[in-house]
């Protein structure tokens, strides 16, 4: 006799499939998907926005304005930005134009910025020429680093500047003249900081090491050395009257060692000759006492 179970519907039967689980990875993952499309669409779009609103012509650049331009007059300073005007204001590159108006050798420091809708604003920063120096025989203005702006002539011939010599135009001697530009820069910044520039009429930097300068309205060749310009030369100033006083006809003094001061008489001069100034003779000169004291040997 066969005996029938009821089923037990605790139990799945073996032929029902469960049903499947959707994966939260598969979820996250076409969120993902889904969110670059959104954002790809987003910066087409805006891309698309920006591009169509840089071509409107209000946007396109027609004023320059220039400021703190001296010796650069605002014709020249256009020419350097020849094809700025008619360009996108929104896309052009500043930095690009900056450089383009750093090539002129009187701009030290350029600043440019938009101002919406057509209007691009410069703002130059001059080198100030401080000195005219003597370069394989032309003159050249000499700014404040002892580097050359331009080559002096009649359109700065109202320029009341000392004359700087001693640089070499013999090739091989391009590092020492950089030595030499440098010493001459040094001075003439002191001399500027000091307010001593209208004092000095010459500057010798033939010694990368020693500059010589002669003082407006005086013959003597003053030695610098290398540092204290504007505390040697006001030393000078103070004794000067003592010295001469003693040695009416100076050659040079020697103020490179401070608490010292050596002075060379000039040599007589003989009839149907000139006496060059230069650098003085290398004969040892006679010493002077120290600074407060206004005895010559």
């Amino acid at each position: 006799m066969s005996v029938t179970a009821p089923a037990d519907k605790r139990f799945r039967r073996s032929h029902v499939k469960p049903a499947r689980r959707r994966s939260v990875w598969g979820f996250w993952r076409w969120k993902a998907v889904v969110g670059v499309v959104v954002s790809g669409l987003a910066l087409y779009s805006g891309h698309r926005a920006v591009a169509f609103i840089a071509a409107l012509e209000i946007f396109h650049v027609e004023h320059v304005v220039i400021r703190g331009n001296g010796r650069l007059s605002n014709g020249e300073v256009l020419a350097l930005l020849q094809g700025l005007r008619g360009r996108s204001i929104l896309s052009i590159d500043l930095e690009d134009w900056r450089l383009a108006v750093m090539n002129s050798p009187w701009v030290a420091d350029a600043a440019l910025r938009r101002s919406l809708p057509s209007t691009v604003e410069v703002t130059i920063r001059e080198r100030a020429p401080l000195a005219v120096g003597r370069i394989n025989g032309s003159l050249y203005l000499l700014d404040d680093r002892g580097i050359a702006i331009d080559e002096y002539g009649p359109a700065y011939a109202d320029l009341d500047l000392p004359i700087v010599d001693g640089f070499s135009s013999a090739p091989g001697e391009e590092a020492t003249d950089m030595q030499r530009a440098m010493l001459a820069g040094r001075l003439l910044e002191a001399l500027r900081a000091g307010n001593m520039g209208g004092q000095v009429s010459q500057i010798d930097v033939s010694d990368s090491r020693n500059a010589v300068v002669l003082l407006e309205g005086d013959t003597t060749l003053l030695r610098l050395g290398n540092e204290k310009f504007v505390e040697r030369l006001q030393s000078y100033l103070e004794i000067a009257p003592a010295v001469r006083e003693q040695m009416p006809a100076i050659d040079y003094v020697d103020l490179r060692f401070d608490q010292r001061v050596y002075a060379r008489p000039a040599a007589p001069a003989r009839s149907g000759s000139t006496q060059g100034r230069g650098t003085a003779p290398s004969a040892k000169p006679a010493p002077a006492a120290s600074r407060k004291s206004t005895q010559t040997g």
